[in-house]
């Protein structure tokens, strides 16, 4: 008989548009029969939303962003704990890290913590965190402070950012963790003795929201200014995911190509790149959408040609892991140009389903445009083999089968 706990899901952020993939997975979890109350350490900021939230059933509990401001249920939290078993064991580890994390972020996270083993919703079995930097840290205290076991879904930017001391000891915590591209994987691994509880889960796309695309693709070849090759690409304006760098290659196309670049989603760096393009003298080929509801985004998949994303490596180590957009993209049989980090070649193969350039190289990316814009063919040749690994390899309902395996097992070992 299968074990379902009363589980909280500690997030940093809910709902955020530029984490359709966690949603999906709290979706399937829910379908799968979990019990999940979801805890945010953030208000959402984005002024839209997918619908894959209104299907989402959780409750959702927020916990103080700023511990000033919401004090008297910081303090109450504080007073409450105090005579608690797990406060002192809680004290001694949250001194042990602010030695090594001198910043108010520590202060934070510990207050957040205090909040959450005093409010304790709805009665929680069970804590996992999405994320295994700040999630994972108020995670982690409130188990100390509790006594309830967790796990964690590491992903990208929280491996990469984080210091190998912090990961180790938390991956010596966590029942177990998952990530979800095999140089995270390999690199949490490394930094652990216990390898067997670190896990590769690939998070696939909910294919029944992404239907085979049946229309025939254009065979434009960028010669007709009437009908320019559309390029698109979706992805919040951050280093990492090296716009600046894709630009540069957009504007180092020949003259003679006719296209029309539409980036999709926020950024802090919209503001810089808007200017970059009128420097560039390629402003007027380009259209800046802002952040889109998923709907919206896929009929952008269905109408482009060639999907671009310069993915980097960012100066602070930040990178993607393997981005969803690009499966996205490819379950949509358009072709895709990115480069060679972190997940992205365990999706696309150079020449075999899509082209695969070295990051940080504009000259490289602006040739792998060249032959996409030029030879249609090519473009569906190398979309309909991406559309196909997806759809054998990336079906996310694997993953959740996965996960719900592992979060089993567990729990019966504690009963």
């Amino acid at each position: 008989m299968s074990i379902r706990r009363k589980t909280l899901v500690v997030l940093k952020g809910y709902p955020r548009l530029s984490e359709t993939f966690i949603a999906q997975e709290l979706l399937g979890l829910e379908r799968a029969g979990f019990d999940l109350t979801l805890i945010s350490m953030r208000k959402p900021t984005d002024k839209k939303r997918h619908p894959i939230h209104d299907e989402i059933k959780a409750r959702v509990v927020y916990l103080p962003e700023y511990l000033h401001d919401e004090p008297l249920r910081v303090l109450r939290a504080f007073f409450a704990g105090w005579s608690k078993p797990g406060f002192k064991p809680l004290l001694k580890r949250f001194w042990a890290d602010l030695r090594r994390d001198l910043t108010r972020n520590r202060f934070r996270r510990l207050g957040q913590a205090l909040v959450l083993a005093h409010e304790w919703p709805d009665a929680g079995e069970w804590l996992h965190a999405h994320f295994i930097h700040t999630p994972a840290s108020v995670t982690a205290y409130a188990s100390i402070m509790t006594g309830v076991p967790w796990t964690c879904s590491a992903h990208a930017k929280d491996i990469w950012t984080s210091p190998d001391w912090e990961l180790t000891e938390k991956l010596a915590e966590a029942r177990w963790s998952v990530t979800c591209t095999r140089s995270g994987f390999e690199h949490m691994r490394e930094l652990t003795d216990r390898k067997e509880q670190v896990h590769l889960s690939y998070h696939g796309l909910d294919l029944a929201r992404f239907g085979h695309f049946t229309t025939t693709r254009s065979s434009r070849t960028g010669s007709d200014p009437a009908d320019p090759v559309q390029i698109l690409s979706v992805g919040r304006a951050v280093e990492k995911k090296g716009y600046d760098i894709l630009l540069h290659a957009l504007a180092s196309l020949p003259a003679t190509l006719n296209w029309r670049f539409i980036h999709i989603g926020g950024g802090d760096q919209l503001a810089k790149l808007k200017p970059l393009a009128q420097e560039l003298g390629i402003g007027d080929r380009i259209t800046w959408k802002g952040a889109l509801a998923q709907e919206e985004v896929l009929e952008h998949y269905r109408s482009a040609d060639i999907f671009a994303l310069a993915c980097r490596i960012a100066a602070d180590g930040d990178r993607d892991g393997l981005p969803n957009v690009l499966v996205e993209a490819s379950s949509q049989n358009l072709v895709c140009i990115s480069t060679d980090i972190s997940g992205v070649p365990e999706l696309l193969t150079d020449g075999e389903n899509g082209f695969v350039v070295p990051p940080e190289d504009p000259q490289s990316l602006a040739n792998a445009l060249a032959i996409a814009i030029r030879e249609p063919e090519l473009r569906h040749r190398l979309g309909n083999a991406a559309e196909r690994r997806v759809r054998e390899h990336f079906d996310h309902n694997s993953s959740i089968r996965q996960l719900t395996h592992l979060f089993e097992t567990e729990w019966q070992k504690t009963q």
